[in-house]
Parts: structure tokens; sequence; C-alpha cells
């Protein structure tokens, strides 16, 4: 059985078996819509890298997602979002206070698949803090006039990059790996989530609307910190220009998006954000080329960093 037939198998198993309320409706809804599931395979390819067999850890892989959609139900929340993959967010289809609490029990879900082995526990914990950091420096950042590259790479670290890492460690740990090997495989989740982040950016802002299904610039025409934003201030305070600080001032719908986009290409961010991406995806891949396995259980994970590198490409 493929990766994705073995989650989604658990994940309907796991559904069936919630008690019947408002409580767990809304979990099973949110992990009943379509949804790519890269962190739980990254779960389980980490642990058949280091030679255990990926029903072992089946749990771990279903408590990761759990985390990830408890995240999401709670982003939606503050970021007052309608849609989640096409559909009603959780807060929208029932209520706010409803949301909260399922995210919140779905939390608690999470942490009961986790608990079996004591290193796994250990290592989810840490990165779960990590991610409630992130999204508190993301809230943070939007009530600021001044955020740097450096301090915006910090917090997709955090808010992105270290979940990442937290699926492949766990993985790890399930298949009994060492502390070397955690280190290495983590690391390539990490540089592997950061470069998913800055091309995420990219993508809204450059990306092709009928691909992506998404307005071009909308984080831009939104005012939000994106990389591409916060280096596009800092380079035209430097030069002197103030296309970037006039479309801001006006209404979100007043700005004028092109113009934005053509001066973040003369400015070179573009070009600077691209170059970052593969700076971090070298990273990623000299990350995996380190960690001690036959190339051939390296592959899946080749692959799978493969496909998300080539999401704009």
């Amino acid at each position: 059985m493929t990766h994705q037939t073995l989650i989604e198998a658990r994940i309907a198993e796991w559904t069936q078996q919630l008690p019947q309320g408002n409580l767990y409706a809304p979990m099973a809804y949110l992990m009943g819509l379509p949804a790519k599931r890269v962190r739980p395979a990254l779960v389980l390819m980490a642990c058949e890298l280091f030679g255990g067999r990926a029903e072992d850890a089946l749990d771990e892989a279903l408590g990761i997602e759990l985390f990830h959609n408890f995240t999401l139900i709670h982003d939606d929340i503050m970021d007052a979002a309608p849609l989640r993959r096409g559909h009603a967010t959780v807060h929208e289809k029932w209520d706010v206070n409803t949301a909260i609490l399922s995210g919140d029990a779905m939390l608690v879900k999470a942490y009961q698949l986790m608990g079996k082995h004591p290193q796994v526990a250990a290592i989810f914990s840490e990165h779960a803090l990590a991610v409630c950091e992130g999204q508190q420096l993301d809230m943070d950042y939007e009530r600021r006039a001044q955020v740097t590259t450096a301090e915006y790479r910090a917090m997709i670290r955090l808010k992105t990059a270290v979940l990442l890492a937290c699926a492949l460690r766990v993985g790890a740990a399930v298949a009994g790996a060492s502390g070397e090997g955690s280190e290495r495989i983590g690391a390539f989740g990490e540089h592997l989530g950061l470069a998913f982040q800055l091309r995420d950016d990219l993508l809204d802002a450059f990306g092709d609307p009928a691909i992506t299904g998404k307005q071009q610039g909308g984080d831009l025409r939104a005012g939000k910190k994106t990389f591409l934003l916060i280096r596009g201030l800092e380079l035209s305070g430097a030069q002197g220009r103030r296309e970037l600080q006039e479309e801001l001032a006006r209404p979100a719908e007043q700005r004028d998006v092109r113009r934005m986009l053509a001066v973040l290409e003369e400015l070179g961010v573009r070009t600077e954000a691209e170059g970052t991406v593969q700076q971090e995806e070298g990273l990623a891949m000299n990350a995996i080329d380190k960690v001690s396995a036959p190339a051939a259980r390296k592959e899946p994970l080749r692959q799978l960093a493969t496909l998300l590198m080539g999401r704009i490409r």
C-alpha cells in the first residue's frame, strides 16, 4: 500500500470512531476535506528511511496531521477566513466557540497518539510549542510598522518549517534512529519548509492565476508582510524610492498591484527571493545526503522534495 493509502485509511478509521456531538463533528468534517497529507507522509517516509515499517508509525502520522489541522482551525479564526480548501471553515460552518473547543480537543487527541514513546512525545512537544511561538510572532508582526527579513525568516521557520522537521524526527524516533540521524533528517525538513514558504510567497506574487487559482498579488494587495514586501521596503528605503510606500498608504482595494510587482522586479527582489529558495533547497538536499542510510530509502523523500520544489517552475 502507498503512504497516501495507509494514511487515508487510518484517518477514516479514526474518524468513524469519534463520538457523536458538536465537539467531534468539526474534527470529522475538517479531516474529511481534500488534503495533500505531506506531514504524515513525512513521518512514514522517515520511519522507513531508518529501517522501520510505515505501519508502525501510523498513529504518529495521524497525530501530526491532527495537530496540523488543529492549527488550521485556530488560524482560520484569527484570520477571519471564510474558506479552507474551497469549503467553509469550521468557525463559519458552526461558530467560533465550537471551533475553539473542537480545536482544543483535537490537540488533546494528537497528544494521545503521540504518547506511546517518550522520545516521540518530547520531540512533538518541543516542536508544537515552536509552531505556537511562530503564530504569535506572525500576529505581532502584522501590528508592527517595520519587520526585517531576518525576523521574517525566523518566524516562518517556527510557524511552517519546524513542523516538517518534527514529522521527520518523529518517524525517525519510531524507527529507533540515532541522535545524529534525527538531527540530519530534521535539518532536511527545516530547510525544505523554509524553501516551501518562501516559494509560496513567490507563487502568490508572480504565479499564474490560472494555475494557482488565486488572485495575483493577493498578499501585496493586503499589505501582508512577506519576504518580498519586507525586502522591497528595505531596498526602496535605501534607494530613496517611494512607490511601495505610496501604494501601502492607499486602501487595500485601491492598491496598484502591477506597480508594486514591477518595483519588486526592478529592485531585484524576485531574483533574490528565488536565489534564497534555491539555497534552502540545496541545504535540504545536502542534509539528506549526509543521512547514513541506503540511497533507495532516501528516494521517496527526494521525490517529495522535488515535487514541492517544482510548484512554480
